[in-house]
């Protein structure tokens, strides 16, 4: 059997991972890994792979990137949170914090290119708004593992690493991330190539689910609410299929958080569906002006035109089961919670998880918290300020500049052709 096998969530059908994220009868729902190890074990090792048991790889990387969970004492005095658990995913060294990018993406890029390199799936070809993209360029440099990032161009300035790398191959496209998306798949179609999934990646979501071992392990039990901001929702997703995990360990306790969730107005087109009490998204209801909506949003890496959102085992279903409730939060309330995080924790945060804290705190002042129960925030990015005290940061330039005119054939025989070099 190995340590894991693949199942899908619709007709739980069980099969040996091949490296697809698909259901071998296509189904269309998300893929779950089941592990031999029922219980968690905490490897002595340095950041996530003390979770190794429960990440689907057989070896295990040499990378120091990891959540790390500390009980907050300013800001839960301050809303009134006697058990207020902050989950801290990026730079933070005087908290054992190692997330170089500042974003909890690493944690997804880890997995998801060990796992494609062990079933030598192709060099993976990753769309992003930024942070996933950083990610993954910082990862490919510190595994020496080629990788393919494509990005709209504003969102450039973004990708870069704390080490030289040659193995990034960068395009930008003119256009937002929905344009980048739809250029990445004519690129994973190239041969040697391979689109690494998104949220139908298992990788990417055990991956972030570490997020939640961390919390638990901290606490001693899995926490009764889970805050976190979404664009996707897979990070939410992950923390949910992690606490089933940790339910069927049996040693922290039997109940799912309730999940609290929220996106940024203008676009908020899940926390539409939600509060309509609909599995899908309607375009013309939930996403009207999607382009001028997303020109307004604070935290664009929250924009996301489609999320696993109705997909079997998608975010509906994680919503449902966790009775859980998804925030609109605005611009402002998202710019002062910000603020106010580095006033009371210490460390800057990033547009997302200003989002994630706006919601936190309209939660606790709205009583829609138990005070005395378990609050854990995934802060899902943060310390940029301090990592560029430790390190120079390397822009990663691009390679080649497209649009959505551009010849597919031009793009394929650039493309090829730093394949040849790389494969």
């Amino acid at each position: 059997m190995g340590n894991y096998q693949i199942q899908c969530t619709a007709c739980g059908q069980v099969y040996p991972d091949t490296g697809s994220n698909e259901c071998p009868d296509r189904h269309a729902a998300l893929q779950r890994t089941v592990y031999a190890a029922q219980h968690l074990h905490c490897a002595d090792l340095p950041g996530m792979m003390r979770f190794y048991d429960w990440l689907p790889m057989f070896n295990k990387p040499a990378v120091t990137a990891g959540p790390v969970t500390y009980r907050s004492v300013v800001l839960a005095r301050e809303l009134g949170l006697s058990h207020l658990y902050i989950t801290f995913n990026g730079f933070w060294p005087e908290k054992g914090a190692a997330i170089k990018t500042c974003s909890f993406k690493e944690l997804e890029a880890v997995p998801t290119m060990q796992r494609a390199a062990e079933k030598k799936s192709g060099i993976l070809v990753v769309a992003s708004a930024g942070n996933t993209g950083r990610a993954f360029a910082q990862i490919a440099a510190e595994m020496k593992t080629p990788v393919v990032v494509v990005i709209p161009t504003k969102s450039l300035p973004r990708i870069w690493t704390t080490v030289p790398t040659d193995t990034v191959l960068l395009i930008t496209v003119d256009g937002d991330y929905s344009d980048a998306i739809n250029r990445s798949i004519d690129i994973a179609n190239l041969p040697n190539l391979t689109a690494e999934g998104g949220a139908k990646n298992c990788a990417r979501r055990d991956g972030m689910g570490t997020v939640m071992l961390d919390a638990a392990t901290t606490i001693g039990r899995i926490p009764d609410y889970y805050v976190q901001a979404v664009g996707s929702g897979t990070g939410a997703i992950a923390a949910w299929e992690a606490a089933q995990r940790l339910i069927r360990d049996g040693r922290f306790g039997h109940h799912l958080p309730h999940m609290i969730l929220s996106q940024n107005l203008p676009f908020v087109p899940m926390a539409h569906a939600w509060k309509a009490g609909r599995r899908e998204i309607d375009a013309m209801t939930d996403m009207a002006d999607a382009t001028q909506a997303i020109s307004q949003v604070y935290a664009d890496v929250l924009t996301n035109r489609n999320p696993p959102y109705g997909i079997t085992g998608g975010l509906f279903d994680c919503l449902t089961e966790t009775g859980g409730e998804i925030f609109a939060v605005s611009n402002d309330e998202a710019r002062l919670a910000q603020r106010h995080f580095e006033e009371c924790e210490g460390i800057d945060l990033d547009p997302a998880a200003g989002v994630t804290v706006a919601s936190l705190i309209t939660a606790a002042q709205g009583g829609l918290i138990d005070r005395r129960k378990d609050v854990m925030v995934n802060i899902t990015g943060g310390g940029y300020k301090r990592v560029q005290e430790e390190f120079d940061l390397i822009p990663v330039t691009t390679a080649l500049a497209i649009n959505n005119t551009t010849n597919v054939d031009q793009i394929a025989r650039f493309v090829n052709d730093w394949v040849k070099e790389h494969a």
